[in-house]
């Protein structure tokens, strides 16, 4: 019993070590919460978005600049508008503590609303070539919707065990997303797999820097990301 008390001190005492890092100049800490701002996860699913509709060569060719926006609408209002409303009712009516979700208790009901808002866009995004004129939206995007969906499920359950980074869990789709289309598509993808690396980089590296989060719940972050990503193209494979 004593032993197990001891180690079970000696790993708190760690996990505290851990969070406690040597403080960065102020530039640096500057520039990192900068970058944890753009690339926070209520805005870099619009990225990637944005990405496959305005940039991608083929994905979205054929669509109208009308259903362009039309999708681009959907996504703001799922992957922003949504969650950051949530986030400010909840804290309006004081069921967190601060808007930045600082501990596990606080991110069970945004886990849960967002669970129902990217359930929502995948639904949709899933079904529009029956709603929309028979044109359905690409596999692509729906599989990153799909992707944020079943992140919400799997980080509510490792937030029982630890404070996940959810900028790293949205780093960690998005890096996997772009690896999965570099391998499936006849595109030569290294320069875009450059540029996600480097985002992915920068993301952890400021979250390292600007928050408490421990490496292993930002290493456990994008392990998230990728697992979501691998789920969701197996689940959607299944339906067809």
């Amino acid at each position: 019993m004593g032993s197990g008390m001891m180690m079970e001190g000696q790993s708190q005492l760690k996990e505290m070590q851990e969070r406690v890092r040597p403080q960065q100049p102020l530039a640096i800490r500057v520039i990192a919460q900068i970058i944890s701002w753009i690339f926070h996860p209520v805005f870099l699913p619009l990225m990637v978005i944005a990405f496959l509709v305005y940039e991608h060569p083929y994905l979205f060719a054929g669509f109208s600049g009308f259903l362009k926006f039309r999708i681009m609408m959907i996504a703001v209002v799922c992957f922003t508008f949504f969650p950051l409303v949530t986030v400010l009712l909840l804290r309006g009516l004081k069921f967190i503590d601060t808007i930045y979700l600082h501990t596990q208790k606080d991110r069970v009901i945004p886990f849960i609303a967002c669970m129902i808002w990217y359930f929502w866009i995948s639904y949709v995004w899933f079904n529009f070539g029956k709603t929309a004129g028979g044109i359905d939206i690409p596999h692509e995007a729906i599989l990153f919707a799909a992707s944020a969906f079943v992140s919400t499920i799997i980080g509510l359950m490792v937030n029982i065990r630890m404070k996940v980074s959810l900028h790293a869990i949205s780093a960690g789709i998005m890096l996997t997303f772009f690896i999965l289309m570099a391998f499936t598509q006849s595109l030569h993808f290294g320069g875009w797999l450059s540029v996600v690396f480097l985002v992915t980089g920068l993301i952890c590296t400021a979250r390292m820097i600007v928050s408490d989060h421990t490496t292993q719940e930002i290493y456990g972050g994008l392990v998230t990301g990728a697992a979501s990503v691998l789920l969701a193209r197996t689940l959607l494979s299944m339906l067809g």
